[in-house]
Parts: C-alpha cells; sequence; structure tokens
C-alpha cells in the first residue's frame, strides 16, 4: 500500500496505513493506505482483491484516520 502510493508521488512520511492483522490475530477484512494532499485525503482501500479510491476531507488533526497512525 505505502509502495503504491508514494509511487503516485505522494511522501512516504506523510501515508498512513491501517492495521493488516486484528487484535486476536486474524487477518483484516480491508487495508487502508491514506495521505493528506492540501485540504483533502487520498484514500486507497483494498478488499477482497479490489481497489477503491476515495478522497476526502482532511481532519482537524492533519491526519487522514483517527488516531493518526503512520
Amino acid at each position: 500500500m505505502v509502495k503504491a502510493m508514494t509511487d503516485a508521488g505522494l511522501p512516504e512520511n506523510a501515508v498512513e496505513v491501517s492495521a493488516d492483522i486484528t487484535p486476536t490475530g486474524l487477518a483484516v477484512d480491508a487495508i487502508e493506505a491514506a495521505a493528506p494532499v492540501e485540504d483533502s485525503c487520498i484514500i486507497g482501500q483494498v478488499r477482497d482483491g479490489e481497489v477503491a479510491i476515495s478522497v476526502l476531507p482532511v481532519l482537524d488533526s492533519g491526519k487522514c484516520f483517527v488516531g493518526g497512525g503512520a
């Protein structure tokens, strides 16, 4: 996910990635990566081998994900 985002021109240190494993050790249903671009977040999601891209507003924290993990 990070490689796809950086290949698209987003800086690696700006890319946030969701967890790829649950707290109980199971694989997640979907993984997301996001990066702020001006006042928007470019969000990519992979679920069941399908890719979806969304553009949403940046959070007040300046991050794209709640908690702002990178």
